[in-house]
């Protein structure tokens, strides 16, 4: 619910407007200031030297709120908050008393609007698993209470959150310096692009419930546009002032972000626009790359709303990877770019039959598998790679993956209109609603609305207010500052962006055309044009085959791990194929085991793998599918090649896989 003015406690309010630089676009261990110097940057490519995960940090005695609740001993150490109760009574085993930083999406600092409390009050937001495994939200609100005035009770209670933020974002604090709120850069400005029909048209309750809570409590400033048809992201990335945005996040599934990266590379200057970091919260039925930096952070593998805060706490806590992109050049000549997969034959058809499906959600590609199974086809080709010089380690110790060259052939390589409406719904002009006085960030001009859990803003009070406590207002932890432009300075999308179209010399959509196309990006110095003749060490295979795959992260799905030894910038593509004369069995059994990233040790021996640089894909079969991350391309002969590191993906701190058992 939204928070209303009888509620006894009132969080801060993180401006939509507020405006800073965006940081030089290299790999950055955490959201951090813009590095002035060169030793700047290697500073700030550089992680903060490693604690032990038992640090004390900051240690101290708290009241809660309200005051004639219990009181607390407080242990902050890199990985957790510690919370211990020492009146009225001592818990020999306190229930809740262990807060992992890795379910922290933020904190606060609040003040009493009583003039006769001199306290100063530090919330913790936190997303810890429930008895069924569910996330669920709470705030923890504790009393800084030790000193007789509110200054010094406020500046032991800013030392906790500045502490606090600084761990999540990866920050290094002082060794025996003073922890002040001048320790923390300027927060991030993102642009959040929303698929309103994306996840069976949930994608925009979902954001609204879950996400702006959440990045509102860790702190970030944001705008949201509504995306309003197919390119519309495209589009809009193409006209943005980059400079203004520190980062591009898509809330859908991975077809939206497809928009976005080859927006970025049509772009004149697509050098410097491919280094905006993107992001991705998964709100779509095809969630692959959101799987992959579920896995990247540690997390256990999750589906729907879980996967969502998951990838939503990765978000707040900050920390970008370089990110491979595959250039791929189609039978026409043009190019797009893929961050995920190209894929032919069953993978290929069951995400495109699975379409009439759509509003099953992630249900569509079981429903689409079943009946794949039951017409199983075959497609003949001609399949070629470039392989890598070093094979990445197998996940399958058992039963080793089939060598390729021990069982292929070598072979000589063969000679409507759409119309447009406004180009975007920012936040200000959607439906939220606001039934309570909009409050003001430090230096922001207007006033703010509030966004909060479940249809309002980060709600505090809950089970720890009473009728009778005085309210509390916020007590912003850090001021806008100096030099920080106003709102009205800022340009991120021009009013007459909707006639960039035209403007731009780029063509409009047309009937059929089922994915766009990317002009710019780097050239591919690894492949001849198609029809000519591939160059010494390639590799050549002929037959009929049951798909094709090629992945770039370890995730086909939300829940399939197809490459589990894949990583965002190992500069591979990994190959798959499944040759014919598999029986409708072995392939169920292959992709159940695909779940678990282990079907490569069921020793199939139609299942075939290779890591290349590059690969060219012709069909023989006259009909047929093929997709790039999920979209229907023009069928017909197909040529890609990896481009390391070319882009930027905001993925939050890395961490250790089963972390959370």
């Amino acid at each position: 619910m939204w928070l209303s003015l009888s509620n006894p406690l009132v969080p801060p309010c993180h401006t939509l407007s507020q405006s800073f630089q965006r940081p030089e676009q290299e790999l950055t261990w955490s959201w951090g200031y813009r590095p002035r110097s060169a030793l700047d940057r290697v500073k700030a490519m550089a992680p903060p030297p490693p604690l032990a995960p038992s640090t004390p940090l900051l240690h101290g005695e708290f009241g809660s709120y309200p005051d004639r609740g219990p009181r607390f001993a407080l242990t902050l150490t890199p990985q957790a908050l510690h919370i211990q109760r020492l009146r009225p009574k001592p818990e020999a085993r306190p229930r809740g008393g262990l807060v992992l930083l890795t379910e922290v999406s933020g904190c606060c600092t609040l003040r009493s609007r009583s003039p006769l409390d001199s306290a100063a009050y530090f919330c913790v937001y936190t997303y810890p698993r429930g008895r069924r495994g569910a996330r669920r939200r709470a705030a923890r609100t504790f009393r800084a209470d030790g000193a007789a005035t509110y200054e010094e009770n406020r500046a032991e209670a800013q030392r906790w959150a500045t502490a606090l933020t600084c761990l999540l974002r990866g920050l290094p604090l002082p060794g025996d310096g003073e922890i002040t709120p001048d320790l923390l850069p300027r927060p991030p400005r993102l642009l959040l692009l929303v698929n309103p029909f994306g996840g069976r048209g949930l994608a925009w309750q979902w954001c609204k419930n879950h996400v702006l809570p959440m990045i509102s409590e860790a702190g970030l400033s944001f705008n949201l546009i509504q995306t309003e048809r197919q390119n519309h992201a495209r589009e809009l990335v193409q006209g943005l002032n980059l400079s203004e945005w520190d980062g591009i996040v898509t809330v859908s599934g991975d077809g939206l972000l497809y928009e976005v990266l080859n927006g970025l590379l049509q772009r004149p200057d697509w050098e410097e626009a491919v280094k905006t970091p993107v992001g991705i919260l998964p709100c779509g039925s095809g969630n692959a790359l959101a799987g992959a930096v579920n896995r990247h952070g540690g997390f256990e593998p999750a589906l729907g709303i879980d996967l969502l805060l998951n990838c939503s706490l990765l978000l707040c806590r900050g920390g970008s990877h370089p990110l491979d992109l595959l250039s791929v050049t189609l039978a026409s000549g043009s190019r797009c770019f893929s961050f995920l997969s190209v894929a032919w034959g069953f993978v290929s058809d069951v995400d495109i039959q699975s379409e009439r499906f759509r509003a099953l959600g992630s249900a569509r590609f079981t429903l689409g598998t079943v009946l794949g199974l039951a017409t199983l086809h075959t497609y003949r080709g001609r399949f070629s790679y470039l392989p890598a010089t070093v094979e990445p380690a197998s996940p399958a110790p058992a039963h080793g993956l089939p060598r390729a060259k021990s069982e292929l052939t070598l072979a000589p390589a063969p000679a409507p209109p759409v119309a447009h409406s406004p180009l975007h719904r920012s936040v200000s002009d959607l439906p939220l609603p606001l039934p309570q006085p909009a409050l003001t960030s430090p230096g922001s001009p207007e006033p703010l609305p509030i966004l909060s859990l479940n249809g309002g803003g980060p709600e505090l009070a809950g089970d720890w207010g009473g009728a009778g406590d005085a309210p509390l207002s916020p007590d912003p932890l850090l001021p806008s500052p100096p030099g920080t432009p106003k709102a009205a300075q800022l340009s991120p999308i021009s009013e007459g962006a909707s006639e960039m179209t035209a403007s731009s010399g780029l063509p409009p959509p047309t009937p059929g055309a089922p994915v766009s196309i990317s002009a710019g990006g780097p050239p591919d110095h690894l492949l001849p044009p198609l029809g000519t003749p591939l160059p010494p060490g390639w590799v050549t295979m002929e037959g009929d085959f049951v798909l094709i795959l090629a992945i770039l992260p370890s995730h086909l799905g939300a829940d399939l791990v197809a490459a589990p030894h894949a990583r965002f910038d190992d500069g591979l593509v990994h190959l798959c194929w499944v040759r014919s004369g598999i029986s409708r069995a072995a392939l169920l059994r292959m992709f159940l085991a695909m779940e678990r990233g282990t079907h490569f040790s069921l020793g199939c021996p139609y299942l075939g793998y290779a890591a290349a640089h590059a690969f060219r894909l012709e069909p023989l079969t006259p009909r047929g599918v093929l997709t790039v991350d999920g979209e229907q391309v023009e069928y017909g002969p197909l040529q890609a090649q990896v481009h390391p590191g070319l882009g930027t993906l905001l993925t939050g701190p890395p961490g250790c896989p089963g972390r959370e058992a």
